[in-house]
């Protein structure tokens, strides 16, 4: 075993550069002097200042944080009761028709959901007249399409494992239905919840392809931004916006394990 730890330790170190050495770069060049992204021209955080100003990458990236947070709210509520119905409900008409839209988007190319769903919205608005012209609400309904079955599968496994002992005892207690899924079942299912919501937000803030099928010239998201600005050159302002959001990804990721530690820590500490 010995013998292996110098091999096992380059794989590691080759495996954390391979991952990070990119995002590092990205960081370093986000202070770069020179316009040239390639070329260090010196030290400057003038490409910040100049983010600061730039209307254009600052709204798409406030429009993306909401409609990442209004798809993974909406994903988590509608993938939750769709695991409540596929674990708690064995039979039921329809059964099969459900795991199959749910798992669909899991697999089906993106290309093919922006399609199907630009030809949808057209034909609802042609019909109905909603919704009007392709903006926020066609984004989110779009993302919150195959959001939602990666919350659905996450969710599904948590309930799955979940000891229904403790619902049943409530229930003998007096408990109504209703007041057990909220006092109990909740509480239990909350890190799997928490867990879909950041992958619903993360997926969703990181979509270009749907995004850009359901999307008009008054919604443009942040990488329909950044990869319109790829064929011209990327800009240094880019690197300094994605530091920020690097920075602050790393903040939350340290503040949640933090806290983690801190329960395990209790529980620990509560055991005989």
């Amino acid at each position: 075993m010995k013998q292996r730890m110098p091999l096992l330790i380059t794989i590691l170190l080759l495996g954390y550069a391979f991952l990070y050495g990119p995002i590092i770069s990205l960081i370093v060049y986000s202070f770069n002097e020179s316009r040239l992204v390639t070329v260090w021209g010196g030290f400057s955080t003038k490409w910040y200042a100049e983010l600061m100003q730039n209307s254009q990458l600052l709204g798409a990236a406030w429009l993306s944080v909401r409609v990442a947070a209004l798809t993974a709210t909406i994903a988590v509520v509608l993938g939750t009761l769709a695991a409540l119905a596929l674990v708690r409900f064995r039979r039921f008409r329809g059964r099969g028709s459900l795991e199959v839209m749910v798992t669909a988007p899991l697999v089906m190319p993106e290309v093919i959901i922006g399609l199907s769903l630009l030809l949808l919205f057209v034909a609802m608005e042609t019909t109905i007249g909603w919704p009007a012209g392709r903006g926020m609400t066609t984004i989110v309904i779009a993302h919150t399409t195959f959001a939602m079955a990666y919350v659905t599968v996450v969710v599904q496994s948590r309930l799955a494992h979940m000891d229904m002992s403790l619902e049943e005892a409530a229930l003998d207690l007096g408990a109504r239905p209703l007041k057990v899924f909220f006092t109990i079942t909740l509480p239990i299912i909350a890190p799997a919840l928490v867990a879909g919501w950041l992958l619903a937000f993360t997926l969703s803030l990181d979509d270009l392809v749907v995004a850009s099928f359901v999307s008009g010239p008054g919604a443009t998201t942040l990488p329909m931004v950044v990869y319109s600005s790829i064929r011209l050159g990327v800009s240094p302002e880019i690197n300094a916006l994605a530091t920020i959001i690097v920075a602050i990804v790393s903040v939350a990721v340290l503040i949640t394990g933090l806290l983690l530690w801190r329960q395990e820590k209790r529980k620990t500490e509560r055991l005989p």
